[in-house]
Formats: structure tokens, sequence, C-alpha cells
């Protein structure tokens, strides 16, 4: 057992689970953080997707009550029914797109150069957001969503397949430009990223089959339980910040660390891989 490899794995984990869902990129910040750890082959791509999965399981568990109360009342109350239907609709037109452009996206756009100024726009499209009036906000919970407004966040999700975009940014800061208050906007993204992920994880981990061995079982473990237990703490943590607190401070940190990246490969001080 390669017991560096494993430690890489759990740092890989930790890095997926923390900024899963924050506004500022996991696939980024994996893709940055495999540039220096040597875990940017083909099978380590496939390790960046299926580690979602855990980050899944630590949103149901936080969730677990919304879920639960749904799929009981799914066959008798429309309510339920309306929230299902629109997560399935929010959740198809990444399908769709994944189908279309996924191969391309990850052959030309996995790069740190890429990232990183995805990072920068994407920090500025935040503070734009923030700047919007309030008044602006017509739907304050999951439950008052329409069809209409589920498809527009699930076409503002397919962003997020440019790496550094950051899928739960996409579908927050997109949600709230849509009219969605700041925590509908944060709830959707949550139960969208249920299907998506662990649709991609799937989908990824058959495709990718070949590439694979029962030898790489304990590092896709070791990637699953940190990725599950950082994802479990900060989702806990950013719905009690999102109460007080607004985006700008993610903005901030997306720009800045963009630019670091920029800068570091622009001097050479760091060599990120196929930058």
């Amino acid at each position: 057992m390669d017991i560096v490899l494993l430690v890489k794995a759990a740092i890989m984990g930790v890095v997926e689970g923390l900024t899963e869902f924050l506004p500022i990129s996991s696939t980024g910040h994996l893709i940055l953080a495999g540039a220096l750890l040597g875990m940017d082959d083909a099978k380590a791509k496939v390790f960046d997707i299926a580690i979602q999965t855990g980050a899944i399981f630590a949103v149901i568990l936080v969730y677990w009550q919304k879920i639960r109360t749904t799929l009981v009342a799914l066959p008798t109350q429309p309510q339920a029914q309306r929230f299902a239907l629109n997560v399935l609709i929010g959740f198809l037109p990444a399908v769709v797109m994944g189908l279309l452009l996924g191969k391309a996206i990850k052959a030309h756009l996995f790069t740190p150069v890429v990232v990183a100024s995805t990072f920068i726009i994407g920090g500025f499209i935040i503070l734009w957001a923030e700047r919007r009036p309030a008044s602006t906000v017509r739907v304050h919970s999951v439950d008052d969503m329409s069809a209409l407004d589920a498809l527009k966040v699930g076409l503002v999700q397919c962003l997020a397949m440019i790496p550094g975009t950051s899928r739960s940014g996409a579908t927050i800061i997109g949600g709230m430009l849509l009219g969605l208050s700041r925590k509908a906007a944060t709830d959707f993204s949550f139960f969208l990223a249920i299907p998506t992920l662990i649709g991609a994880g799937v989908y990824s981990l058959y495709k990718e089959r070949a590439l694979l061995a029962w030898a790489d079982a304990p590092m896709f473990a070791v990637g699953l339980v940190f990725s599950f237990v950082s994802a479990w703490l900060c989702v806990r943590w950013l719905l009690r910040y999102i109460s007080t607190h607004n985006f700008v401070i993610f903005a901030y940190y997306r720009i800045a660390f963009g630019a670091l990246v920029l800068l570091t490969a622009w001097t050479g001080w760091v060599q990120w891989a196929d930058s």
C-alpha cells in the first residue's frame, strides 16, 4: 500500500469537500492541487469526479429531513411533486450539455491558467451580483420556485462545465440574479448537486473503468471519506454564514487566488502542469 498516495488522496478529498459547495470552484482547486501533487493524469481526473460523491452524501445528511419529507409526500402532495420536478428540470440541461461538450472541455480547458482566469472573471461577477437591489428578490424559498425558475438555474449550471467557474457559484449567483433569495438559491444549488454530481461520478467511473483496478480502491475510499467529512463541516458552516453575510469575501478570494496562479505561471515560480 502506497502511504504517500493515500496522503495525497486525503488532501484531494479535503480540497474537494471544502470547495464543492462554496462559490470558488472545487474542480478548479482540484486541478491546481493535482498539478502540485502530481495527480493530474487520466486516472486522477476520474478520481476527482468520483470523490464528489462523498461530498454529496454530506449534503444528503444535512438536508435529510427535507429529502425524507419530500419522498414520503411525493405520491400525494402537489408541493412535493413540484419540488421534485423542479430538481429534475434543473438537472436535465447539465446532462445534455455534458454529453455534447464534456469530452471537448476536458481535453482543452482543464489547465491551471484557464482555471485561474475563470476564477478572476467569476469573482467580478459575484461582486456585480451582490450589488443588485434587494427589491429584485421575488422567490424566498425553494418551494416557491416555478418550473421556469428551475430551468433557468439549470441552464446557468451548465456554465460550470468550464473549470474554475464553480458549479455552486454558477447556480447560487445565477439564481440570485434570476430573482431568488440568497437562501433559496443556496438551498436549490445543494439539492441540484445531488443528481448532478452523483450522475457525473457514476458516468465517469463507468466510462473510464478500463483505467481502474481493485488496487485503486484504497485511494478512492480515502478520498471519499475525507471529502464527506470536510464537506459536511463546510455545508453546515455555509448555511450559518449566509444567514448574516453575503458572498463578497469569496469574490475577493477568487480574484486574489486567480491572480496569484497567473503570476506564478508567468514568472515560472511554480511549474503548473499543462499551463
